[in-house]
């Protein structure tokens, strides 16, 4: 069992940046994969970024070039590095860490206004 806590949303302006943190409980090393997902109001929930055990990454079309997935072992944090963003980015979001299980952070906001 791990708890993931998500923090590091808000408001802020249309074309300004945010890092999001998600800290787990326990050491992140034995994870496949870790991922940030978001959800808007009336949408399903996303993939936005991916970071595997081994360090590669993927990213959902509308956010290349401007997030960044890391990860810190020796801090047991996933973070998501936003810039530029925008008002379609306005979403809760959501760390998720995979193993033999899915582990959900509760989630943190993200407002950005045009």
């Amino acid at each position: 069992q791990v708890q993931l806590v998500e923090s590091g949303g808000g408001l802020v302006q249309a074309g300004g940046s945010l890092r999001l943190s998600c800290a787990a409980s326990r050491s992140i090393l034995r994870f496949n994969a870790m991922a940030w997902y978001r959800q808007a109001p009336g949408k399903q929930r996303e993939l936005v970024a991916a970071i595997t055990s081994g360090g590669s990454t993927n990213y959902a079309d509308s956010v290349k070039g401007r997030f960044t997935i890391s990860r810190d072992n020796a801090k047991n944090t996933v973070y998501l590095q936003m810039n530029s963003l925008k008002s379609e980015d306005t979403a809760v979001y959501y760390c998720k860490l995979t193993n033999y299980y899915d582990y959900w952070g509760q989630g943190t906001q993200v407002t950005v206004s045009s």
